[in-house]
């Protein structure tokens, strides 16, 4: 069955970045001059993707406000001949079919995908975490689209997957698996949410993008909550890996963390490094203040 949905659960209160935060949903940050979340819905759309379910919660209307169109500022533009600006709005009306729930208590991305089990059905999904950027290596697909490759292959669920230093494991599920021969890809055995120091069973995080089934969801029901009472996607992702063939893709590209300030910071440097019209004087800026000057 071919991938057509994606879901991007955006509720989260993003107290990594307060006092931003407060008023302003994190995923509406902005790198450069586009909030995170667009990117993030860009990457489901260049994928393949053509309906999105997006999981907000009370505060976060802006999200929904950014995605519907906007016809009075589009008039003040369009009487003002400003036609790139305008051709910009409209283009992000129309990006793909979204659709919003609320998540009327906060408690963890497993209990946010379970709102989303009527509007998956019987279908194979896709989820991207909405305060995180995937920038695929030049010449290779969007990270989502990799992945959705990876399950028409195996047909079976297939998460994202990157190799991160030590002294981080203890942030991220980390999982546990073989190699396939030659290839980026995985058999997964086991995954461990945020292990202790030392009790990382690899060095491969899950990357904030999965190609989920119904099954998934199915499990997830049966997940007890645990700490702070939130529901753990990894504890079904993991009954899931031990029961039947489970994948992860190592992924051709990076990742930026856009609820974290200082990769935030860095984020928003290097997108407007790869803006041609700031690159040369933020460069020129970058060296004055290293040298003292700025």
């Amino acid at each position: 069955m071919q991938i057509r949905k994606a879901v991007i659960p955006a509720a989260g209160f993003g107290t990594r970045c307060l006092p931003a935060t407060k008023a302003v949903p994190k995923e509406m940050l902005p790198i450069v001059d586009t909030p995170v979340i667009q990117y993030v819905v860009e990457e489901a759309v260049a994928s393949g993707i053509t309906e999105i379910l997006l999981i907000i919660s009370r505060g976060k209307q802006a999200i929904a406000e950014h995605f519907d169109a906007s016809p009075e500022l589009e008039s003040a533009l369009a009487a003002r001949g400003r036609s790139a600006e305008l051709a910009a709005l409209q283009r992000i009306a129309a990006l793909a079919r979204i659709h919003y729930v609320y998540q009327p208590q906060l408690r963890g991305l497993g209990d946010a995908l379970l709102l989303a089990r009527q509007y998956v059905g019987p279908e194979p999904f896709a989820v991207l975490l909405g305060d995180t950027l995937l920038q695929e290596t030049a010449g290779a697909a969007p990270v989502t689209r990799q992945l959705m490759q990876q399950y028409e292959r195996f047909r079976a669920p297939v998460v994202a997957l990157e190799q991160v230093p030590p002294e981080k494991l203890s942030r991220y599920g980390i999982v546990a698996g073989e190699a396939l021969a030659g290839e980026a890809a995985l058999r997964i055995r086991r995954l461990v949410e945020k292990p202790a120091p030392g009790e990382a069973p690899s060095d491969l995080a899950i990357a904030s993008r999965y190609v989920l089934t119904p099954h998934t969801l199915e499990l997830l029901a049966e997940v007890k909550p645990g700490k702070n009472g939130e529901i753990q996607l990894t504890d079904a992702l993991n009954a899931q890996a031990q029961a039947e063939p489970f994948y992860g893709w190592r992924i051709q590209g990076r990742r930026h963390d856009a609820g974290n300030k200082l990769e935030y910071l860095k984020t928003n440097i290097r997108y407007a490094l790869e803006r041609e019209e700031m690159r040369e004087e933020l460069l020129r800026y970058m060296g004055e203040v290293v040298r003292g000057e700025g």
